[in-house]
């Protein structure tokens, strides 16, 4: 794996990753940034947000669940001093779907923060990280599709 990081103007950077994607990021306006982009402490809680979603999702469609929407608020604390690392990070997990089993979803969240979630086992070394989760029913009708 690999990617590229290359400093634009101000505090603004185009992050490029090894299969093609780019992001920006950007500082906020008090670090000199203009608010172009996510801030780099975002961009980790936004992929560990991903990496859990990515394996909780496909936990979920093998074992034949029918969801129709999946959605993770994350909120996170960090340290008050430099390095400012996440110390608490809460990952809350929004499952809709037609009649989806509660031990499928709970398994599936659980199993993905302490096995394998990449993400999440490498930022616990720094940060408490709790997982939670809701059972809503289907927004859009049809379930997802692998």
């Amino acid at each position: 794996m690999q990617s590229r990081v290359k400093w634009l103007d101000h505090m603004t950077f185009v992050a490029e990753s090894g299969s093609g994607h780019s992001v920006v990021m950007d500082g906020s306006p008090e670090h000199g940034g203009r608010n172009l982009g996510v801030r780099p402490m975002e961009m980790l809680l936004m992929g560990l947000g991903g990496c859990t979603a990515f394996d909780v999702m496909l936990m979920l469609q093998k074992s034949r669940q029918a969801v129709t929407d999946c959605e993770i608020e994350l909120k996170a604390e960090r340290a008050d001093e430099i390095p400012a690392v996440f110390t608490e990070i809460n990952a809350h997990f929004k499952v809709y779907g037609h009649d989806l089993s509660e031990k499928q979803v709970a398994r599936a969240v659980s199993l993905s923060a302490e096995k394998y979630c990449s993400a999440s086992k490498m930022l616990e070394k720094t940060a408490k990280i709790t997982v939670t989760h809701e059972i809503l029913p289907a927004v859009n009708g049809e379930p997802v599709q692998k």
